[in-house]
């Protein structure tokens, strides 16, 4: 039986409140936290967050000098450090915390040392909207966004989808997206790089991240008034439209602004306040961002200087995230005493003199205030599995305190009148203390701007003469906290659909004009041109990948890649683009040109495709408003008797019918409007159902192991719709197009193309090709309509691969579990604990697949058997339908006529995928409707 633990991941760049299922003691899986007042979704990282608590390259013991050494020895030569520093600084460099008791820690611990300081450092710096926020409001803190009752959202350079400001915003998001009453959100979205908000929105405009400053300036001066700067016609038709829709909404309309630019998120606050809007809550802001980047220059001054005598890392790994990590580390060497509290041997670590191992999240207490007035609680969810201490406990340790910080933790909910027992069961309390705030903050320097000069110096912004680089973070690696975990590199990106890399992502028109080149070679994969990047004197070399909607102009490089340290050899991808990110300024004027060598992507965008046929349904919301399902999803029709006959005919059926009445039978249903493509329910399916990491060489083979895939496509300029002569002329496969065939026809994107997302799974047909064509019978079908597969029957003829449509079927290659060719988490005895014992771990020549999670629904039904009752609605839930926190799963009974999948169902937009082929799935989508 699975106990479950609320908790909060906290580590500085991803915060969430989340539930941990364990078995038998250990942590297996993380789940979302529906029952929290905020943040309770978890992303793709959160979810894959249990693994990297059994990463076998964690720190395991203290050091000192590179020496292993006990606790009692590491503190009394810490102490004796720190009550030496003579009157020097003794300077902390600590992540976000956001934690009111942590604040009590580093009180008591400048009350042992006065001349301590605290700077806080985030990788990823949100100094311009902090800034901007302090000299508004008065509290260095982060706009709220609650879009579930938005009608108009306008971002200006915000990925609010993906990562921006931590991410957490997808709920509301993907709730305002479903047309309801004909009714839905209208999303525009103004940007440089390809990102996930940019792909699910109704209208994206590419511009340069110097043209959203004069789109900022021309918003407010629409919304709020004063000069506007020149734009081209067609942005300032953009523009004119943008500010229509958000005047027509008032109060549920917000613009959002992701520039490194003060003055932009001072405008943009001031938008939103003209338009009072309700999506945008200042009133309790989120507080997971303290991090001060003139701070951290004036501590690097500082120490070259000779002035600090001590400085204490708390979590933070500056010699590989600065951008002048050379002259950060230099500056070190002129500090005695360097004292590291890390989980891990990093770049900083191994730089220490000092290392105190710090527990993963999952075995430690914590309190985050993500959102004013609510503080969620960290508990210890196993006993810690090395000779670790919490940082926290630490600094108490060499203060001289005999409390402990779990104490201090409950110390703090118990002042704020909370239930102890209550708040942990729940995961936070409310909280009425004083806000949090950390570090050294430079307040006055902020207070000076007026709109009126911050509207002055965004219309006066000057186009560079090069190339304008955006730096951004991956769904999967984000800051590149969790480097080393194989499920996260095996994540495709959304958008680019590679994996294990960061690339420069630049336009068709700017690649040809520099000789870059992609193209596909005999086996599918895909390979690229280098280019050379130059960024402030620093050259980088990187693999080149078009990227249809890239701003021209423009290139875009994802942070978090290139670590070495303490990372397994097969982990250390890509390069690091931290040196690029000059003063925490994510927009930076770089040169780009052509490098000598092809790099191997390990792309899965043509594997396992469909593409040809009736995939993606879309329409627009008049058209879906007029009620005609015949126009927005027609259904198809075959010749029967020269009669065209619907598909779903029992004329056309040549199955014999059964009766799925008896007993439960499950559907699954997946709306594409709420769909972001965020990657969350790709992870949670991995740990569920022990599904192995294959590397970069198998994914260019096609053999990449995801029983649940999200297919991204691009619309075209080219259309074979109306013109018969080129369907005649396909040639598929066989077509004269290098390794693509025909299909190379269909992979020319549009300059701006709009862009959707599906998952597809396994979809249990009713009348399924796979198990007709098994000739061992390993593929059958069960009277809850999922489609089973037993393994030890299964001879690895691969026939159902071969007869299934919907290419979901995924075969082993090899041995993944105890193989040192793939010397990921199942090939040690630690990564294997993160194992589900629910599920069989399959062998070499095996086929498998999505079950439906039938682990899952089996152990619903005994549960409601053992209390005497019925299954209630909401209650049966596969791996991916918990995990997606957009609401794009419905998944249940569809015997239950009150059950929500069967009032999905009967909804026009339902439609089956490749329903002209008649394998009557029971996986279901819901025809994706654009706002334009």
């Amino acid at each position: 039986m699975a106990n479950y633990y609320a908790t909060t991941i906290a580590n500085g760049y991803d915060f969430a409140s989340v539930l941990i299922k364990t078995r038998e003691g250990r942590p297996i899986k993380v789940e979302n936290n529906k029952d929290a007042a905020f943040r309770g979704s978890a992303s793709a990282r959160a979810h894959a967050s249990v693994l990297s608590l059994y990463d076998t390259n964690r720190l395991q013991y203290p050091t000192a000098n590179g020496e292993q050494v006990e606790w009692s020895q590491l503190d009394r030569q810490v102490k004796e450090k720190l009550a030496g520093v003579g009157g020097k600084e003794i300077a902390i460099l600590s992540r976000t915390f956001a934690s009111p008791t942590y604040n009590k820690v580093i009180s008591k611990f400048k009350e042992a040392y006065p001349t301590t300081t605290i700077t806080v450092y985030d990788t990823v710096s949100e100094d311009a909207a902090l800034d901007a926020f302090n000299a508004k409001y008065g509290v260095r803190a982060l706009t709220d966004y609650d879009f579930t009752d938005a009608v108009s959202i306008v971002s200006v350079g915000a990925d609010f989808v993906g990562d921006w400001q931590g991410g957490g915003f997808n709920k509301g998001y993907g709730q305002s997206r479903v047309p309801k009453n004909g009714k839905m959100s209208q999303h525009i979205q103004f940007e440089s790089n390809m990102s996930l908000s940019g792909a699910n929105a109704d209208r994206r405009f590419p511009v340069t991240p110097t043209e959203q400053k004069h789109i900022i300036a021309a918003l407010y001066s629409k919304i709020v008034g004063g000069p506007s700067p020149k734009l081209s016609d067609k942005l300032s038709k953009a523009v004119e439209q943008a500010a229509i829709s958000l005047k027509r909404a008032g109060s549920k309309a917000v613009v959002l602004c992701g520039l490194p630019s003060m003055e932009a998120q001072l405008l943009t606050l001031e938008i939103n306040e003209a338009l009072a809007s309700s999506i945008a809550d200042v009133k309790a802001p989120i507080m997971t961002r303290q991090g001060n980047r003139k701070a951290v220059q004036g501590l690097v001054s500082r120490m070259n200087a000779g002035q600090v005598g001590v400085v204490i890392f708390a979590d933070v790994d500056p010699v590989y995230s600065y951008d002048d990590n050379d002259a950060f580390a230099k500056a070190l060497t002129k500090v005695s005493t360097k004292i590291s509290l890390a989980t891990r041997a990093d770049a900083t670590a191994v730089k220490s003199d000092y290392v105190a191992a710090t527990p993963h999240y999952l075995e430690a207490w914590g309190d985050t205030e993500i959102k004013k007035g609510y503080v969620y609680l960290t508990q210890p969810t196993i006993n810690t599995l090395f000779d670790t201490r919490q940082a926290e406990d630490s600094l108490l340790v060499w203060a001289g305190s005999t409390s402990s910080y779990s104490d201090l933790v409950k110390e703090t909910a118990s002042a704020n009148g909370a239930s102890w027992n209550q708040s942990l069961h729940d995961g936070f309390y409310a909280y009425s203390g004083p806000v949090v705030e950390e570090g050294e903050v430079d307040a006055p320097v902020s207070s000076t701007v007026s709109a009126a000069s911050a509207l002055s110096k965004l219309s006066a912004a000057k186009q560079p003469s090069d190339y304008e680089l955006v730096l951004y973070t991956k769904a999967g690696l984000g800051d590149g906290t969790m480097a080393n975990n194989p499920w996260l590199q095996e994540l495709p990106d959304p958008i680019t659909r590679t994996t294990w890399d960061n690339y420069v992502t630049i336009s068709q028109k700017d690649a040809e004009s520099l000789g870059i080149e992609n193209y596909n070679v005999a086996n599918g994969a895909l390979d690229g041109s280098y280019v050379n990047v130059t960024v402030n004197g620093k050259t980088e070399k990187l693999p080149a990948l078009i990227q249809p909607g890239q701003a021209p102009g423009t290139i875009g490089v994802a942070l978090g890649y290139g670590k070495k340290e303490a990372i397994q050899e097969e982990m250390q991808t890509g390069v690091n683009a931290y040196p690029f990110y000059k003063d925490g300024l994510n927009v930076q004027s770089a040169s780009v040109a052509l490098a000598d060598g092809i790099h191997e992507f390990a792309c899965t965008q043509l594997q396992n495709t469909m593409m040809g046929r009736d995939i993606i349904r879309e329409t627009d919301l008049a058209t879906y408003k007029t009620g005609n399902k015949d126009e927005f999803n027609p259904m198809p029709e075959v010749s029967l008797n020269h009669i065209e006959t619907p598909v779903t005919s029992p004329d056309v059926d040549l199955w014999e019918s059964f009766d799925r009445s008896v007993g439960h039978h499950f559907n699954m249903s997946i709306d594409l409007n709420a769909c972001t493509g965020c990657g969350a329910c790709v992870i949670a399916c991995h740990a569920e159902n022990n599904v192995p990491v294959v590397g970069k060489t198998e994914v260019r083979k096609s053999r990449d192991m995801h029983w649940l895939r999200i297919d991204r496509y691009y619309s075209s300029t080219e259309s074979f719709e109306g013109d018969e002569s080129k369907k005649d002329g396909f040639e598929g496969l066989f077509g004269d197009n290098g390794s693509l065939g025909g299909f190379g026809e269909l992979e020319i994107p549009a300059d701006n193309p709009q862009v959707a997302f599906q998952p597809v799974m396994c979809q249990h047909c009713n009348h399924a090709p796979c198990e007709t064509v098994c000739p061992v019978a390993a593929s059958s079908h069960g009277r809850q309509g999922q489609n089973h597969m037993a393994y030890n029957r299964c001879v690895g003829t691969r026939y159902c691969a071969n007869n299934c449509p919907y290419k979901v079927r995924r075969f082993n290659w090899f041995l993944y579990n105890g193989n040192d060719e793939f010397d990921y988490h199942m090939n040690n005895d630690l990564g294997r604990m993160v194992i589900n014992p629910d599920v069989t771990v399959r062998s070499r020549g095996v086929m498998e697949k999505c079950s439906l999670c039938i682990q899952m629904t089996q152990m619903t039904i005994l549960e409601a058997k053992k209390d005497g009752r019925p299954v209630k609605d909401g209650e049966f839930a596969t791996a991916c339908s918990n995990a997606c926190s957009d609401g794009a799963i419905t998944f249940g009974d569809i015997n239950d006529k009150d059950s929500e999948i069967f009032k999905v169902k009967q909804q026009d937009r339902m439609y089956h995928l490749l329903e002209e082929v008649g394998t009557e799935p029971n996986v279901m989508y819901q025809v994706k409707v654009r706002n334009v």
